[in-house]
């Protein structure tokens, strides 16, 4: 005779555990979003987490790495450049204007500016002055 008893940590096939998320459900809600909502959403938050690490919100400098949002806007300037024609200008615009908000905050948090077109992200936008 076999022990019924369920193993921790597992499931049945198509039920999940709080252990093991139903991946299969997961696939199915990811596969109902637009893909340009993932590039949005993604694109939020690379800037949400940029402006964190330039010491942008209410905790200031207690979050500030320049290090960290330096490769976080170079992301963020990537993504967009990358999706510049997978994306409409109703949703392109306005995260191109957080970038340029957030390069210019990098280039003025930073005691060393980078040359023109050195800075974070500059090498997909071009130079920003500031």
């Amino acid at each position: 005779m076999s022990d019924a008893t369920p193993v921790p940590g597992s499931a049945a096939p198509g039920e999940s555990s709080p252990e093991s998320p139903d991946f299969d459900a997961m696939a199915r809600d990811i596969a109902e979003v637009p893909a340009v909502e993932v590039i949005v959403t993604v694109a939020v938050n690379l800037m949400s987490a940029a402006a964190v690490k330039l010491g942008l919100t209410e905790e200031g400098d207690r979050y500030k790495d320049l290090d960290e949002a330096r490769k976080l806007v170079h992301a963020l300037a990537g993504l967009l450049d990358a999706s510049t024609t997978e994306i409409s200008s109703f949703h392109a615009a306005p995260l191109r204007d957080g970038l340029k908000s957030l390069q210019l905050a990098f280039r003025e948090a930073s005691l060393v500016p980078d040359q023109p077109g050195q800075g974070p992200g500059e090498k997909y936008t071009g130079p920003v002055y500031g």
